[in-house]
């Protein structure tokens, strides 16, 4: 009996869409981490994707009845600039699953060896940048947005070449789909409207089946795509998150956050941070990222434009039309965000000016970003002649963050404007704490964890700091030191792609 219950559906559109390919066997597969939760979610057992029969299936040593590995093809602008033909030059779709809660999800190896579309490169992933999109996609689903997960990492017993030998290691993703926008920009390219128009049915059917019916496929899932990245990139926004590389082939028609290569959180606030080793003109910047989420729209916009309505002008209109709602719509859903941050039912009269403030003196001062939010949900107990504080003693992040006297005139106006509120502080403290984490996968925590397993083999710092960000919102001052800012030798000024 299989142990993957595989139900494709990619395969079953035309093969100009993928490559059949099979992944390359490794030298001396080893399991590293198997995340138990959600191979249930796939109707997996855990303890088979733990065993060496599993293990040999995780780094690309045996296939499972019905899977039907694939390369899928698709183009993108990197950066700018536009490269006609990209696809999965390290990656292999194993097949499709149904999950108990009766999603589709794909199964893919990353680090799997080469494909057609490699450019040259040797299909293969080093072992810091597997980890490191382990640690970062499951923090990114603990943390309640839309992303791809890591199911497995397995070793390889293989180097592999970069600036140095690094040790090789493969990475089970999964996601709802690797739809990308680089996807139809690829048929777009080659005049193919058959594909384009295949490709919206699938796309519609899969993720926004509530379009169905709509006299407009390809404006409904254009309508939907818009709707579904103002969400994902405002909550971006708010969790201090930079992605590094917003490369049109790195958005997924699905709104799931994809490519963990040079991302980071960011510790002292700056709207001008950049991370990414290749981002040498900030490009994709913290500050950036909403503009060139837009941006990456207006090129999906372009590419439907085929499909989108039989008269060119007509189709441009529509599209402009549709990408224009991005602003509006990106600036509702981070005010939303960003009142529960501030614990307020929604933005009112004079609250932006109020968050804006906030953020400006978070600026000049080089607040943490992470702990001042999580510093005003311990002190939104306490309000001018209001109710005492619900947060027992001990459980703050108080000993973390000491409130800085230029923000203690806005700390008052801010406690004034709760006291306005119709809940009571303690619903309003629950609420930011929801909102507001006090784990997230700190850069240099996250190194710290990479150089222990690529250099020493030990990967107990590795599985601890994931155990800790699985519940980020819950402070235990035993864990303290997952939650404290960097020293100033440990700050980490660049992040790196592990292609």
């Amino acid at each position: 009996m299989a142990a993957i219950a595989f139900d494709n559906s990619y395969t079953r559109l035309p093969e100009r869409f993928f490559s059949r390919r099979q992944p390359t066997p490794v030298a001396d597969p080893g399991p590293v981490r198997v995340n138990h939760p959600l191979a249930t979610l796939l109707g997996i057992a855990p303890q088979w994707l733990e065993s060496p029969e599993g293990t040999a299936v995780l780094a690309g040593n045996a296939i499972v009845p019905g899977s039907e590995p694939i390369a899928t093809v698709y183009a993108g602008h990197q950066f700018g600039s536009y490269n006609p033909q990209l696809g999965d030059g390290r990656a292999l779709l194993l097949g499709e699953v149904i999950g108990a809660d009766g999603t589709r999800y794909d199964i893919q190896l990353k680090g799997s060896g080469p494909t057609p579309y490699s450019r040259g490169g040797d299909g293969r992933a080093p072992l810091g940048a597997v980890l490191r999109e382990y640690i970062v996609s499951e923090a990114m689903h603990t943390l309640g947005l839309p992303t791809t997960r890591a199911l497995a990492a397995v070793t390889t017993g293989e180097q592999v070449a970069r600036e140095s030998f690094l040790p090789g290691a493969v990475l089970c993703r999964v996601a709802r789909s690797h739809i990308r926008i680089g996807t139809f920009q690829f048929f777009a390219a080659r005049q193919d409207t058959e594909a384009l128009e295949l490709l919206v049915a699938h796309v519609l059917e899969r993720h926004y089946p509530d379009a169905a019916g709509d006299g407009n496929p390809a404006l409904a899932l254009l309508q939907r795509m818009i709707n579904a990245q103002a969400s994902l990139v405002a909550r971006w926004q708010l969790l201090g998150f930079i992605h590094g590389v917003m490369n049109t082939d790195n958005m997924l028609l699905s709104g799931e956050t994809i490519d963990y290569g040079p991302c980071a959180f960011m510790d002292a606030f700056n709207r001008d941070q950049v991370y990414s080793s290749i981002d040498h003109a900030g490009r994709y910047a913290y500050g950036n990222q909403p503009a060139i989420t837009h941006w990456n729209l207006a090129a999906l916009a372009q590419a439907l434009l085929p499909v989108l309505h039989p008269d060119q002008d007509q189709a441009v209109a529509l599209a402009q039309a549709a990408v224009d709602t991005f602003p509006g719509q990106f600036a509702r859903e981070h005010g939303q965000c960003l009142a529960r941050k501030l614990g307020l039912a929604e933005l009112a009269d004079g609250d932006q000016a109020l968050a804006d403030e906030l953020f400006q003196l978070m600026e000049e001062h080089q607040l943490d970003f992470t702990l001042t939010f999580r510093r005003l949900a311990d002190l939104a107990g306490t309000t001018p002649g209001g109710d005492g504080a619900t947060q027992g003693a001990g459980t703050t992040v108080e000993a973390l963050f000491e409130i800085p006297d230029p923000l203690l005139p806005w700390l008052a106006r801010w406690q004034q404007r709760l006291a306005a509120e119709q809940t009571t502080a303690g619903e309003r403290q629950a609420v930011m704490y929801s909102a507001n984490p006090v784990f997230i996968p700190r850069n240099h925590l996250v190194e710290e964890a990479l150089r222990a397993a690529t250099e020493q083999g030990d990967f107990e710092p590795f599985n601890a700091l994931v155990d800790v960000l699985s519940q980020p919102f819950t402070y235990n001052p035993e864990r303290a030191r997952f939650a404290t800012p960097p020293r100033p030798e440990q700050v980490v000024r660049q992040t790196f792609c592990g292609t």
